[in-house]
């Protein structure tokens, strides 16, 4: 299989109906699951019937976007996913940046180091004019994550989300970077681009432990929406179960 990215320590390849496993026992983390559900796990039967079908309508559709399994290259271990999706509500060009990693991944800089990698190819070759993300405003260490890629906050919303999560009174918060900022920094005019700053940090270098920091950039992202037809219609499929959208962890 060809991989859709690589990077010095990951390599981000799709997913396939042999990867249910995988998901299940990334999604069982209550930990990991948090800032998602409040820590309920996303069961078999859903991750088969609902989760991995459409995530692989993304590849049907052959547009570039979609989710990705993110695999440490000097292990081949699965270490979680990462997407570059349709930003719901958002125009074409606007694609979301999510990820979700398992807990051995957290505090070693893969949050980082694939999104920033996922930036630079919207820009770069799927014809991107802003990257934007979403968390929750009390999700200190996913706001980390955005801000160490070059995006800045461009607004602060509150939603109602059918598994309410302890900081939802304080709202979510969305970071975006457009190509004209990505390519002044570039150009020398600021931070460097995502793709191009200073090297990832190697595990011995890293804290060994675990932080919330790399639970996913989309708090809310990789959840089925409320009906399966919303998923079948959208091809945005996965949020915080809802009527309507919003992402990261």
């Amino acid at each position: 299989m060809t991989p859709y990215l690589e990077t010095p320590r990951l390599l981000l390849r799709e997913f396939t109906t042999d990867d249910a496993d995988l998901v299940v026992q990334l999604d069982s983390d209550p930990d990991v699951m948090h800032f998602v559900t409040g820590g309920e796990p996303t069961l078999r039967g859903e991750v088969v019937a609902e989760v991995l079908p459409a995530w692989l309508d993304y590849y049907a559709q052959g547009s570039g976007h979609g989710f990705w399994a993110a695999i440490e290259r000097a292990t081949g271990d699965f270490l979680g996913w990462f997407h570059l999706r349709p930003g719901a509500g958002h125009p074409p060009g606007e694609p979301e940046l999510g990820y979700r990693l398992r807990r051995t991944a957290w505090g070693q800089g893969y949050a980082v180091e694939g999104s920033q990698a996922l930036i630079d190819k919207a820009f770069t070759e799927l014809g991107a004019a802003r990257v934007l993300a979403e968390t929750m405003v009390v999700h200190t260490a996913s706001r980390r994550v955005m801000e160490k890629c070059g995006m800045r906050v461009s607004r602060t919303f509150h939603q109602d989300w059918a598994h309410p999560i302890p900081g939802d009174e304080h709202g979510d918060v969305e970071y975006a970077i457009t190509l004209d900022e990505w390519r002044a920094a570039a150009d020398g005019g600021g931070a460097e681009p995502a793709g191009r700053r200073r090297e990832p940090r190697t595990p011995d270098q890293a804290s060994s432990r675990p932080s919330r920091s790399a639970s996913a950039i989309t708090s809310r992202s990789g959840r089925p929406r409320a009906t399966a037809a919303a998923k079948a219609s959208s091809c945005s499929t996965f949020t915080r179960p809802a009527a309507s959208f919003t992402a990261i962890a």
